[in-house]
């Protein structure tokens, strides 16, 4: 307290309100209403009150399988907008599924096969209209650098491939299992600045591992890291082919070029949609003219065709890798999961319409553990490809259905002519593409709002690039942990003073007017109390009381009152409890007052259950608000100060 500001407030007549005690609940009731507020916030089943059991039964169904919903209504001018759509994002899902597997370390073909059945079950499954699902980059590359350090991708591929589609049923199995039990709340550890700091560094060390095929380097490090990354380029000087650096660079410049260009102009997406595909059939034609595979480029090779072959066969549900699978499949679930439902509710924002988060957890689960059945790796709502389907206008999830077709036609009859595709354009097909993951001026607002946010962005990011992608991702969930804890053990604890000429009460370091009143001490807590903090609390408050008693001594009346305004406690404990009796007793060995204010529901229940003696529940202890409590209480204080100091 730096100067002594202080009012004198004395009133004759004031009416004080009763503190009113909650109506009564029973414990089941009480219980009822907890479980319905943290699993079931949006209420499903309100659609269904008041209806016969046939329309039940219809909404039942199309709960469950949206599709059911919005069938019957479809059109032939929705059906031209989706067919559109669907060619369109075909025309980036081929090439970007080769990338991808390939980032994965898998087969190529792995990454066709999981543009086909995945985006079928979605469709009707799913809840989003503009949703385009796929493999994508960052679950590609957990994947991939997960399985990577236990088993080699190219000294055991088949070992590998059980591993890949084992995760992936595991990853399916987690993402229905939250939307079966409405426990998605999980995956809202991975804040904003988490996701930010960990998609940029993923961003850079996915584009760094694209230089093996940039540069034309042969013996390439399978580490993560970017140290283990930039030695092994600059080790492997030797291997560079000026032939394969020549192609990657016109190639790059021509993919960013068309990028840009679709992010200028979202009237022009189809510039930057048709642009993988475009340079996969330029540079295959190039490397058949010039027969690049003799002159250092190397080239995907053959391709099996045919449809997705069954793989049900090769889950892994025990052994040593059983541990692995289980954690590549949670870590890779939780990634994708995010990245499907953010995506899925940012184009239903704009397009006015809802996104069930719970169904989109279930139709995405669903769609992996089908996927895992049928030679798919772990995918989700791509963010490139959405914006795409969403620009060239589609309707509904029949945008998927064509897409799904046209990569069946493709893995049919077209699969020759993706033999002599150069590895190259692939390697910047993924570059491209996961630049988009960098954003810069998201980390500045963060950098502008909240430094403790930016701290676990960097270390998200660093810990990406120096560490390894799974540990970045597990330091930066740790530290926004920390950040939770802090909050809840640390509570801000005001104090309160009175706005002149009014009934209010602000903090005295928020509102500089507002004055403290002669003899009181008012105190906030602004946070639920329970065990964690009580400790905390006990001897912030006692300080407080301290630091008032020396001001006293030396300028001011002596404190007589110790004002606690519970408005901003939401909840509280027995621990808690317990901080108001011990605070009651130590107060009143002092000779001083002590009194609460405005406990809500939950706080004054448990205040009465647990206040045997009545000490706390007294009319003269409990007040409906602090100017009440001030006004009934100056009386008792017996001193003469001027107004303003």
């Amino acid at each position: 307290m730096e100067e002594n500001r202080v009012i004198d407030i004395t009133r004759s007549s004031f009416e004080v309100h009763k503190v009113v005690s909650p109506p009564h609940r029973s414990t089941l009731l009480k219980l009822k209403n907890r479980l319905k507020e943290t699993f079931f916030p949006d209420d499903p089943l309100r659609q269904f009150k008041g209806q016969t059991i046939k329309k039940k039964l219809i909404l039942g169904a199309q709960y469950f399988f949206p599709i059911l919903e919005w069938c019957p209504n479809y059109r032939f001018h929705m059906f031209k907008s989706d067919i559109i759509s669907g060619l369109t994002i075909a025309s980036l899902a081929i090439p970007q599924g080769i990338s991808y597997a390939k980032l994965a370390n898998l087969p190529p073909i792995i990454g066709l096969y999981s543009s086909f059945v995945p985006p079928l079950v979605y469709a009707v499954l799913g809840s989003s209209r503009d949703l385009a699902v796929g493999p994508v980059s960052i679950a590609s590359l957990v994947l991939g650098s997960m399985l990577s350090e236990v088993v080699s991708p190219t000294k055991d591929p088949l070992l590998f491939l059980q591993l890949a589609f084992s995760s992936t049923f595991f990853a399916g199995l987690f993402q229905a299992s939250l939307g079966f039990l409405r426990l998605g709340f999980i995956i809202d550890f991975l804040s904003k600045a988490t996701l930010i700091g960990f998609m940029a560094g993923a961003a850079i060390i996915v584009s760094l591992q694209q230089l093996k095929g940039l540069l034309g380097i042969i013996n390439f490090t399978k580490q993560m890291a970017i140290i283990p990354v930039l030695s092994s380029v600059f080790h492997t000087i030797n291997e560079w082919s000026w032939q394969t650096i020549l192609m990657g660079f016109c190639f790059l410049v021509f993919l960013l070029l068309t990028r840009h260009i679709g992010m200028r102009k979202p009237k022009l997406f189809w510039v930057s949609a048709g642009a993988p595909l475009l340079s996969v059939t330029i540079s295959t034609l190039i490397v058949i003219a010039i027969k690049g595979q003799n002159h250092g480029i190397s080239i995907i090779g053959k391709l099996q065709e045919g449809l997705n072959p069954p793989s049900w066969n090769m889950l892994h549900f025990s052994g040593s890798y059983l541990g692995l699978v289980i954690k590549t499949g949670i870590v890779t679930g939780i990634l994708s999961l995010t990245e499907g439902i953010a995506v899925g509710r940012t184009f239903a924002a704009l397009k006015n319409y809802q996104v069930d988060g719970n169904k989109e957890m279930i139709a995405i689960g669903l769609m992996n553990i089908v996927g895992s059945s049928t030679s798919c790796y772990v995918t989700t709502g791509s963010f490139s490809r959405s914006a795409v389907n969403h620009n060239a206008g589609s309707k509904t999830a029949v945008s998927n259905i064509v897409m799904a077709v046209t990569v069946m036609v493709t893995l049919l009859f077209l699969m020759p002519l993706f033999q002599y595709t150069p590895n190259v354009v692939l390697g910047a097909i993924i570059v491209t593409a996961v630049i988009g993951l960098i954003d810069i001026p998201a980390a500045f607002q963060i950098w502008k709002i909240d430094k403790f946010d930016f701290l676990v962005l960097l270390c998200a990011f660093f810990g990406v690039i120096f560490v390894s992608v799974q540990d970045g991702l597990a330091i930066a969930i740790g530290i926004s942990i920390l950040k939770v804890l802090m909050q809840i053990t640390r509570p801000k604890t005001v104090m309160l003073g009175n706005i002149p000429g009014t009934g209010i009460y602000r903090d005295v370091d928020h509102y500089k007017e507002a004055l403290g009143v002669a003899g009181f001490l008012i105190l906030s807590v602004e946070a639920p109390i329970n065990f964690a903090n009580v400790t905390y609390l006990k001897e912030r408050i006692s300080r407080w009381i301290q630091d008032y008693e020396e001001e006293g001594a030396k300028k001011q009346p002596g404190l007589r009152v110790v004002v606690l305004d519970l408005s901003p406690v939401s909840a509280i404990d027995t621990s808690g409890i317990s901080l108001f009796k011990d605070l009651s007793m130590a107060l009143e060995k002092k000779g001083l007052e002590f009194v609460l204010v405005n406990p809500i529901g939950e706080v004054m229940e448990k205040l009465q259950r647990a206040d045997e003696t009545k000490d706390l529940m007294r009319p003269d202890v409990l007040f409906l608000t602090v100017e009440e409590a001030v006004a009934s209480l100056s009386s008792t204080v017996k001193y003469q100060i001027p107004e303003h100091v």
